[in-house]
């Protein structure tokens, strides 16, 4: 089956603006919870460390700034509008596309935006040699290499 095509909505400028959370952890539950405070409130040292505890473990974070020229953006699953009405002739057309031709649309919403993240490591501060986010300076450096392009000059 074909992953659907999203599209990111943005009808308004997003007011909101938010930190982003990075959590070594899976949690086998997907349903409706109370609000996050009663699970997780983090707090700042002094001295610049962050610390919080979730499920009786003490965590270190570490802030890292988006790299310029980038955002980041919190969005929400949007329902799938329902499929309009086609008449009889239009319908026999649509038969016999390909079904390889159409590709399921999707949509997310900007819920708010945040230019930087705080990436959470178990017991000790995550360092940039083991946790693969804390080098997303270096990732999106890498990326732009990859999907630029030089302008090659031919000699005539």
């Amino acid at each position: 089956m074909t992953q659907p095509m999203l599209s990111i909505k943005s009808d308004k400028p997003s007011n909101s603006k938010t930190t982003a959370h990075l959590l070594p952890c899976r949690v086998h539950y997907d349903g409706p919870v109370e609000p996050a405070q009663s699970y997780w409130s983090p707090t700042q040292q002094e001295d610049g460390p962050r610390i919080a505890y979730f499920r009786g473990r003490k965590l270190h974070g570490k802030t890292v700034k988006l790299p310029e020229g980038y955002r980041g953006v919190v969005v929400e699953k949007q329902a799938a509008p329902p499929a309009a009405a086609q008449p009889e002739q239009d319908a026999a057309d649509l038969q016999q596309e390909d079904a390889e031709d159409q590709v399921p649309l999707g949509s997310l919403e900007t819920k708010a935006d945040f230019d930087e993240l705080v990436v959470w490591g178990h017991e000790a501060m995550a360092d940039a040699a083991s946790d693969p986010y804390m080098r997303i300076g270096e990732w999106t450096r890498l990326a732009e290499q990859i999907h630029s392009y030089s302008a090659v000059e031919h000699d005539s």
